[in-house]
């Protein structure tokens, strides 16, 4: 993992090459103030006003150039409209002229992210880009989340033979441990007895990928208690219902709501935000042998409902149940959960949107709020409660999983709200994490989703 603090430098007028923002709307104006030296560069380049568009402008020597980038507004500037600079210039220093990158720094650290783990390493490879700022008091925290984006991408990136349930939590381990934190694990007799779901869901993994709940507690337990749950499957066959190879190809990524909670964890506790956190992950691997759940097995959670196990692939919101009620037990007055849940919240929402359901509308307000101004888009889907007839059992208080072929997302969210603490307010965002073509500041892979706009809301919920 690259050290980012390199990456962003408070301007000193040292000496930096520069970046020239246009947008359309300034477009004609800016190209008829240029010389026409500039002006045949820009010709010769056919940079035309269309965004990430750039091309490089020659100054009075050979090595005296800058660089001029076409942005959606230069007035608000976005995450990612520096990105495809700090991906494509050379290794140099760099200012904006005439304005702060402000928002823009997140995605000029985020754009120089490159997971390497397993690949030969390359002597010739790019040098960083620096990138001045007059406003130094916004470097830690572009630098705090880009570090974190880092490394939730690395664990979602890494193949599941590297990260299964003890990787999980050693990672855990070693965030409480920076951090001063309490760090909780809880497995094997204990998980079996008290935690139904999560060890029927565990148990097939075999030696050393056994099912666990993983805990961090932090903070001053007089301050507003905050549980933060992420999905911890860490591979997904399906388990009996097995999946096909092409729904199975990404399920190294299944893991990706822990890798949010983890990321959640470490912000909170990097910026001592004043509430008592929780942060909860259920780690398994759900897979195949003789000890498997089978599809009609009945579990008994945490809470004592009855699950029926109607579908096998329908795992995430068992662990997520028997988490919510561990929760639960210490009364927070909100909790966040972030899961890689439904396909059907694909289909419904594509794979740049992220799903929200929430049980609370000025909680869900703030979160839609969020993600607008953070530009990590999310859309509200309803917890509608005629639905939970789909979840009725002939033998158990409830199904897993609907057997009607519509709806799923929401079905799942209603099984999830069956386990919400009483009292808490509560948001769950099922969530893709996965870029599936590169685009600037995002490439092709593991990618935060929903992380930034809930980071905002428990910053302006909590630190003012």
């Amino acid at each position: 993992m690259s050290d980012l603090t390199t990456l962003i430098q408070p301007d000193r007028g040292q000496a930096a090459r520069t970046i020239h923002l246009v947008d359309a709307k300034g477009w004609e104006a800016w190209l008829n103030a240029q010389p026409p030296r500039h002006r045949a560069a820009i010709a010769a380049q056919k940079l035309s006003p269309s965004p990430y568009a750039s091309a490089t402008l020659p100054g009075d020597a050979p090595e005296d150039w800058s660089v001029v980038s076409v942005v959606a507004n230069v007035d608000r500037l976005s995450p990612w409209c520096l990105a495809k600079l700090a991906e494509t210039l050379p290794e140099g220093t760099y200012r904006v002229e005439g304005a702060e990158p402000g928002a823009a720094l997140y995605g000029w650290l985020t754009a120089q992210y490159k997971f390497d783990r397993y690949k030969k390493k390359d002597d010739k490879a790019q040098g960083p880009r620096v990138l001045l700022t007059a406003d130094p008091a916004r470097i830690d925290d572009a630098v705090r989340l880009g570090t974190v984006t880092q490394k939730l991408r690395d664990w979602i990136n890494t193949g599941a033979n590297d990260f299964g349930p003890a990787d999980v939590e050693a990672a855990a381990a070693e965030i409480a441990k920076t951090y001063g934190a309490t760090f909780t694990v809880t497995k094997g007799a204990e998980i079996e007895k008290g935690y139904g779901m999560i060890w029927a869901v565990g148990k097939a993994a075999g030696k050393g990928r056994d099912p666990r709940l993983i805990e961090i507690e932090w903070g001053n337990p007089d301050h507003p208690r905050v549980a933060i749950v992420g999905k911890g499957v860490c591979f997904d066959s399906g388990g009996l219902d097995i999946k096909p190879a092409s729904g199975m190809r990404l399920m190294k990524k299944d893991m990706g709501g822990a890798a949010h909670a983890l990321a959640i964890a470490e912000l909170v506790m990097s910026a001592r935000l004043p509430i008592r956190l929780h942060m909860l992950v259920p780690a398994v691997e759900n897979s195949i042998n003789g000890e498997a759940t089978r599809p009609g097995d009945v579990m008994r959670s945490r809470k004592g409902l009855t699950v029926e196990n109607s579908n096998t692939d329908a795992e995430g919101r068992l662990i997520l149940g028997d988490a919510f009620t561990k929760a639960g037990e210490n009364n927070p007055e909100l909790m966040i959960n972030f899961a890689t849940l439904t396909g059907a919240a694909r289909v419904a929402l594509g794979t740049d949107l992220q799903a929200l359901f929430s049980n609370n509308d000025t909680l869900a307000s703030e979160i839609l709020a969020a993600g607008e101004s953070e530009a990590d888009p999310i859309w509200r889907l309803p917890l509608y409660d005629p639905y939970k007839d789909m979840l009725k059992s002939d033998v158990a208080d409830m199904v897993n999983a609907a057997e009607a072929p519509w709806g799923g997302a929401l079905t799942a969210a209603l099984f999830l709200k069956e386990f919400v603490p009483d009292k808490a307010e509560w948001a769950h965002l099922d969530i893709f994490c996965w870029q599936g073509s590169p685009k600037p500041g995002r490439p092709k892979g593991a990618d935060a989703a929903g992380l930034r706009a809930v980071w905002k809301v428990l910053k302006d919920r909590y630190a003012g």
